[in-house]
Parts: C-alpha cells; structure tokens; sequence
C-alpha cells in the first residue's frame, strides 16, 4: 500500500522507503561486495561511501520531477535495510525500467519479489505505467525469477551486449503490461 505523503510502500514484511543520508554507510557495505557487482548493469566497484551519498542525494530531485523512484527495501519493524529497488520514467511511452539489489547476506528471502510486485503496482496504480521492463545478465538467472515471479514474461535477449570484467554478457529483457487501464 503506497503512502504518498511519506512516499513509503507497505507489504507483508517490508516497508519500501525512500533512502536517507544515514542509510549511506550500509549501502556502502552492500554494494562494494563483489558478488552484487557482478550482477548489476551500472554499479561500480569499489563501491566508496562517498558513492552511495552522492548517489542518495540525487534522489529527491529525481522524485520530484517524475524523473526515477529510487527506494531502500527495508524491514516494516526492524526498519533494517535489505537493499534497494529503483524504477525509471519514460514519460513518452509511459513505461519504465525496474531495477533491484539485495545485500548478500539476505539472499533468497523473497525480498527483491516481494519489493518489485509492491514498486510495480506503485508504477500501474499510482503513476500509471503502460508498461513495467527488467534486464539480467543470463548469468544471474536468480534475477530472472524474481521476474518471473512478479508477472513479468521474457521479451528477447541481447545477445553479447554488455562488456563486463573482460568478457561479453547476454542480457535478457522481460516485461509486464498495466491490464488495467
């Protein structure tokens, strides 16, 4: 359930939040493992806590000018931090693109399926997306799950297009469509 005055979405377990400068240290830990690296299109690595402030502070202006939702997966009692789900705006098309990370250490909970079916009813509901879009590199096939999971279908695939740590990465694109408007 979406909050629009605390920009905050509500699910069984989560509590999907906008991020805060002090969330920076955590997004630091989590995003300078190598193993989120790896599966992400634009995160660096190293991942420097200068980074995840820098990158924190660009959100409110995004928001406010309908431009991307970047949002912290947190717990809905703990307010513990599990990752973060971000979803951009193609005003043109009305659609736009989903994109998630989960700390190592909270792997294979459910929370990226869990986050993404709440962000993607945010973007039908309350922004009305046409269409909600998703890649992943075929050697993360976790990610396409969580995809599938949510609604969303395979659309095709890129063969070769991505160039990451020395060699060439298929990416596989799905999608779901707002049957409800």
């Amino acid at each position: 359930m979406y909050n629009e005055e605390h920009r905050t979405i509500t699910t069984e377990r989560l509590l999907v939040r906008p991020f805060q400068l002090s969330d920076a240290q955590r997004v630091s830990e989590f995003c300078n493992n190598y193993n989120v690296y790896k599966s992400t299109l634009t995160l660096p690595y190293p991942y420097p806590i200068e980074s995840a402030q820098s990158w924190i502070q660009t959100h409110e202006d995004n928001f406010r000018h309908n431009r991307s939702y970047e949002f912290a997966i947190t717990d809905k009692y703990t307010h513990e931090l599990y990752g973060a789900i971000g979803l951009s705006y193609k005003p043109l098309h009305k659609n736009g693109e989903l994109g998630y990370w989960i700390g190592e250490e909270y792997w294979g909970k459910g929370y990226a399926t869990e986050a993404s079916k709440a962000v993607i009813s945010f973007a039908f509901a309350e922004k009305k997306y046409h269409r909600v879009f998703a890649r992943f590199f075929a050697s993360n096939p976790a990610s396409g799950r969580v995809m599938e999971k949510v609604g969303m279908v395979e659309e095709g695939r890129l063969v070769q297009h991505v160039y990451k740590e020395g060699k060439y990465e298929d990416l596989i694109h799905y999608g779901v469509i707002n049957t409800g408007v």
